[in-house]
C-alpha cells in the first residue's frame, strides 16, 4: 500500500513538476516575445526620428543652396571674404542694396559723392543705427568698360572708398565694420555696348552681412 502511494505522490510530482516547467516555459517566452517587441518598437521609433532629422537636414540644406543660388556672385564673394577674415560669426546675409549712377548721381569719372549719393547714404545709415546690429558691410565699386582696365579697377575702390568715409565721417559707422572692394569693369549687370546701360555699371554695391 505504502509503495502504491508512493508511486503515486511519483506521478504527481512528475506531472506538476511538467506542469510547472511549461508554465515556467510560457512565461519566459512571453517575457522575451514582450521585451522583443519593445526593442522593436523603440528601433522602429528611433529610426523614424533619424530619418525626420535626415531629411530636416536636407531640407535646410537644400533652402540654403537654393538661397545662395538666388544671391548675385559679388554678394556671395562678400559672404565667403566675411567669413574668411573673421569679421562675422554667421555669415548671414541680411540684405544689400546697389546705388548706381542713375540713381546717386557720381560724376562721370568722378568718384565725388553729389547731393542724391549723400542723401541716399543718409537713408541708409539711419537704418543701420536704428536695427542697432553688429554687422560687417562690404562695399563694391563697379565700373562701366570706358577706359582701361587698371583705371576702372582704381576708379571703381574711389568710389567705394569716398562711400566708406562718408559712412564713417558723417554717421560714425566703425571703419573696422567698413571694407570696401574694386570690381573695375569685370562685373556688369548690362550690356555695355549700349550707352544707356553704362549708367547701370557704374554703381557701389554695399553688401550688409550679420
Amino acid at each position: 500500500m505504502k509503495r502504491s502511494l508512493l508511486a503515486v505522490a511519483a506521478v504527481v510530482a512528475v506531472i506538476w513538476f511538467g506542469l510547472s516547467g511549461c508554465a515556467t516555459q510560457k512565461y519566459v517566452r512571453e517575457q522575451i516575445a514582450q521585451t522583443v517587441d519593445t526593442k522593436i518598437v523603440e528601433t522602429q521609433e528611433q529610426v523614424e526620428a533619424n530619418q525626420m532629422e535626415i531629411a530636416r537636414m536636407k531640407e535646410a540644406a537644400s533652402d540654403q543652396d537654393e538661397q545662395m543660388h538666388k544671391l548675385s556672385s559679388t554678394t556671395v564673394e562678400a559672404l565667403e571674404r566675411a567669413e574668411e577674415i573673421g569679421k562675422v560669426a554667421e555669415g548671414k546675409l541680411l540684405y544689400d542694396v546697389t546705388f548706381t549712377d542713375e540713381s546717386v548721381h557720381f560724376a562721370f569719372k568722378k568718384s565725388d559723392l553729389s547731393k542724391e549719393a549723400k542723401l541716399a547714404l543718409d537713408g541708409f545709415a539711419e537704418t543701420m543705427k536704428t536695427e542697432n546690429r553688429d554687422v560687417y558691410i562690404e562695399i563694391q565699386g563697379h565700373t562701366c568698360d570706358i577706359g582701361t582696365k587698371e583705371y576702372n579697377m582704381m576708379l571703381g575702390l574711389a568710389r567705394a572708398d569716398a562711400v566708406r568715409w562718408y559712412l564713417h565721417t558723417q554717421h560714425g559707422i566703425p571703419l573696422h565694420r567698413l571694407h570696401s572692394i574694386s570690381y573695375g569693369e569685370f562685373k556688369p549687370i548690362a550690356d555695355n555696348s549700349i550707352r544707356g546701360n553704362r549708367a547701370v555699371n557704374r554703381r557701389v554695391k554695399i553688401v550688409v552681412i550679420e
